[in-house]
């Protein structure tokens, strides 16, 4: 396979087909013991709950990781906030985007792994804030406490062989797999760096598409 990126893509496409269904299956059955309201009712609640946050986890990673997304407007791209690990710390500020502005597949795909990355990158919480126009470019801009791009980040969207040779930390992938998966869709990366001396905001992250 010429694509290392192809058989990772392939890979997780199938490991959440064969999960989904069974996943299914078991919300379906939790629901059914919810109503049912036995003795262990806070139990099952809990259960549910997880069930759910489950199937959001890996709706979302599918999405992200697995080669094929949809298009998407900003209702669902907030659709898929609650699969985001820790997401009740993150919010997706929209406002800033074109009307009716829709994400075309593979700007869609990228977004959704910068809506990863932006949550490792405010490990305290904060907000993600996307400006532009999808058919043009993006703008993400990050903001909260301790909130910083992951180390390595601004060379891995630079340089690509740089990005594949920090790859083998599962801790430590969301960074280097956002980049590469933007240098294999003819997307471009580039952090817009501060004209202020006193910004010491992290630096604005531009989504563009590739020039000719």
């Amino acid at each position: 396979m010429a694509n290392p990126m192809q058989l990772a893509e392939l890979v997780c496409a199938r490991f959440s087909h064969d999960l989904s269904g069974l996943l299914g299956s078991m919300n379906g059955v939790l629901e059914l013991v919810a109503d049912a309201r036995g003795q262990n009712a806070e139990e099952v609640a809990l259960a549910v709950r997880t069930a759910g946050e489950l199937t959001m986890r890996l709706r979302l990673l599918r999405a992200a990781w697995g080669g094929v997304s949809d298009p998407m407007d900003a209702g669902a791209l907030q659709a898929q906030m609650p699969g985001i690990p820790g997401s009740h710390r993150l919010q997706l500020d929209l406002d800033g985007l074109a009307p009716a502005a829709v994400f075309p597949p593979s700007m869609a795909r990228l977004i959704l792994n910068i809506l990863l990355l932006a949550r490792e990158a405010m490990p305290r919480g904060g907000v993600l804030a996307l400006s532009g126009d999808p058919a043009n470019h993006v703008v993400a801009h990050i903001a909260g406490p301790d909130a910083a791009w992951p180390e390595g980040f601004a060379r891995c969207i630079t340089e690509e062989g740089y990005a594949w040779s920090t790859l083998g930390d599962p801790r430590h992938l969301q960074a280097p797999l956002t980049a590469l998966i933007a240098w294999t869709t003819g997307l471009r990366l580039s952090l817009m760096m501060a004209t202020g001396p006193s910004d010491s905001t992290p630096p604005p992250l531009l989504i563009t598409a590739a020039p000719n």
